[in-house]
């Protein structure tokens, strides 16, 4: 064999090498394309007077605020016009879409787009549960893509007396959540509201996220009599549900707004331990068996109850030189 062939035969190897990588091993894959990666996390500070806070990080630990940890989006809809729980997702188009909880006592959920996260759309008010005049509130809106059927599912908790009666007594000030969702393609329309979960308890601060075949939908157990305060998860076959296997909780009492991210082979799990007024993370491989990476994070200070996703570096560049 001569230099040149050998050259080739080399050449060929590590081709098949890295076409064998690329099929069988999703968690290399991901793993390589952290490296050019970067996770973005949404907040808000106080009551949410001032809109959309973000945090950037490398790791998925330490975060550091942008913007000097000044607002990107100022609420304008909604009677409280508040901006709490502010979740972003980024769409097969490469739009970002907004949505966040207005008031703390109200039938609306707020939404706005954007490309580059600087610059905004219109913010529009969904009245999702104006056909319930009795409905409560309409907290911790949340978004799934749903490649399946090619459209938005958009999901939020809901008190509405009377509706789940014999669980009436187990929330603070007379609250009782289920989570309610709708469907939409354009964000223009929504299809009618429907009970999405129903655990037979009081629930909030539903999240979901796939993984292989499977859905999970993270959620916060509500009940407050007795004390629970703690995150679940159930699993679905397809993503509108129904999700069914409640497990056991995974974290401890007092903790809410899950948000997870996949981290190379495993799925981290963040959650608002409000009452500390600090941030916690577990994270996990298989959903069962969970570690407590809490004493590992660092978070902007007053870093309240959001959203996690990956962004390119070259957008994460551009927001930081804002």
């Amino acid at each position: 064999m001569n230099f040149k062939s050998g050259k080739l035969l080399r050449a060929g190897i590590m081709t098949l090498i890295g076409a064998l990588i690329s099929i069988f091993s999703p968690s290399i894959r991901e793993a390589a394309s952290e490296g050019r990666d970067r996770y973005l996390f949404t907040s808000f500070r106080g009551n949410g007077e001032d809109g959309l806070h973000l945090a950037l990080s490398t790791d998925g630990l330490r975060w550091t605020a942008l913007n000097e940890d000044r607002s990107y989006l100022k609420p304008t809809v909604g009677k409280g016009q508040l901006m709490r729980d502010p979740c972003l997702v980024e769409g097969p188009d490469g739009n970002f879409h907004l949505v966040w909880t207005t008031a703390w006592s109200d039938q609306t959920i707020g939404y706005a787009s954007s490309r580059n996260l600087v610059d905004w759309s219109e913010q529009r008010a969904f009245p999702v549960m104006s056909h319930e005049p009795g409905a409560r509130n309409a907290w911790a809106p949340e978004l799934f893509y749903d490649a399946d059927k090619r459209e938005w599912l958009i999901f939020w908790a809901t008190t509405i007396p009377g509706k789940f009666a014999e669980t009436d007594q187990s929330g603070g000030n007379g609250l009782n959540h289920r989570i309610y969702y709708a469907t939409t393609r354009d964000f223009k329309s929504l299809s009618p509201t429907e009970l999405f979960f129903d655990p037979g308890f009081n629930v909030i601060d539903a999240t979901i996220l796939a993984s292989g075949s499977r859905f999970f939908m993270v959620f916060k157990d509500e009940r407050q009599i007795p004390v629970k305060k703690n995150l679940r998860l159930a699993v679905a076959e397809r993503a509108r549900g129904p999700y069914q296997q409640v497990s056991a909780p995974f974290t401890g009492d007092w903790v809410e707004g899950p948000s997870a991210l996949r981290i190379g082979a495993e799925w981290v799990v963040y959650f608002d331990r409000y009452r500390e007024h600090q941030y916690g993370a577990v994270r996990s491989k298989d959903f069962k068996e969970w570690a407590d990476i809490s004493s590992q994070l660092s978070f902007p200070k007053d870093h309240r109850h959001g959203s996690v996703l990956r962004i390119s570096k070259t957008l994460a560049e551009k927001l930081g030189s804002k």
